[in-house]
């Protein structure tokens, strides 16, 4: 469910909608809202495969899914909690590093320290929070990365959270302890996604 309905069909939303099955297996529910400018659709992914393809996989998915934290988007903060438990953790280690204590590794907790003061307040960063990075072994394109991968989510989080897009019923098929801790905004859709 959206505030705005889909724009119908074109060979361009058809080739749109091809690509986000094959990523996900399903349409997800956001793919509705780009069907009125499936070119936007076609340059997020370039922009954000640019920036995941320049950085750690890892480090991408932390701040991407702090970002989305910070910005109150169930849908984003589910979505990368789930390619964190893919690819690299356990529900119960996704679940911790997104709780209200935090990761335990400096360098991780350092990492969510800055996505999230970017994703929600981003003139208030200041020297010592890009110092500290530094500190743990982050040069400037690392740096620049981070930030970058944090501006890219809050595109497409406030996209997705201002027309209304519920989070697909499949992310919260996600365990329970996890499923709690990132839903942060938007309740995810009863039902799963077609």
């Amino acid at each position: 469910m959206a505030f705005v309905d889909g724009a119908g069909s074109s060979p361009s939303v058809a080739t749109m909608y091809a690509a986000e099955r094959d990523v996900w297996g399903y349409l997800p529910n956001y793919a509705v809202l780009f069907s009125h400018e499936p070119e936007v659709m076609v340059a997020w992914r370039h922009l954000v495969g640019a920036v995941r393809g320049a950085m750690d996989r890892r480090r991408f998915e932390l701040v991407t899914m702090a970002a989305a934290q910070a910005r109150g988007s169930s849908y984003c903060a589910l979505a990368h909690g789930k390619f964190l438990t893919d690819l690299f953790h356990t529900p119960d280690e996704v679940a911790a590093l997104a709780g209200p204590d935090g990761p335990v590794d400096e360098l991780d907790a350092a990492l969510v320290a800055l996505a999230r003061r970017v994703a929600a307040e981003p003139s208030r960063v200041e020297s010592g929070d890009i110092d500290r990075l530094r500190r743990l072994g982050l040069d400037d394109r690392d740096l620049f990365l981070v930030v970058a991968a944090v501006g890219a989510r809050c595109f497409f989080a406030t996209v997705l959270d201002a027309l209304g897009a519920e989070p697909d019923g499949q992310l919260g098929e996600v365990p329970e302890g996890m499923r709690q801790v990132l839903t942060v905004g938007r309740p995810v859709a009863e039902e799963p996604s077609a």
